[in-house]
């Protein structure tokens, strides 16, 4: 009786890895690109006017956001007229020259959105946009909502 020997192939079974860079370097660029940063926690209360010719804005990268609007408080309750950038709220109105300045030093074609709320005082927006223009801050967008 014969007895039958099975031969082993000569060839390893390693999963090749040589490709295994590129694709990761690919993953993490796709999930850069279309990874939505996350939203600005409201401090203030703001209820937009409404407008008829507005437009929107394709860029939103470009867009740093400023509101302006009366302070939540506890117990659903609301204060003075606060600014609000990012998710803190501006006690020093000189501070948004330094931090608008900043942020066009970062990005150039930096757009300022501002969100105002309708009841909002006059006074603090033309404080505002003072500092805004002395940032150097010139392109400036008013937020409204569209007229019914």
């Amino acid at each position: 009786m014969a007895h039958f020997k099975k031969k082993q192939a000569g060839t390893k079974q390693e999963v090749p890895t040589s490709a295994m860079p590129d694709v990761v370097f690919m993953l993490l660029f796709f999930f850069m690109v279309t990874t939505v940063l996350r939203e600005v926690t409201l401090k203030v209360k703001v209820d937009l006017t409404q407008a008829e010719n507005i437009e929107k804005i394709e860029k939103k990268r470009l867009v740093s956001y400023i509101y302006i609007g009366p302070e939540r408080l506890e117990n659903g309750k609301l204060g003075e007229d606060k600014v609000q950038i990012d998710d803190d709220i501006i006690e020093d109105i000189g501070a948004i020259r330094t931090l608008m300045y900043d942020k066009l030093l970062e990005e150039q074609r930096l757009i300022v959105s501002l969100r105002v709320d309708e009841n909002s005082t006059f006074g603090l927006l033309t404080e505002v946009q003072e500092e805004l223009k002395q940032a150097g801050t010139f392109r400036v967008n008013y937020s409204t909502k569209r007229e019914n």
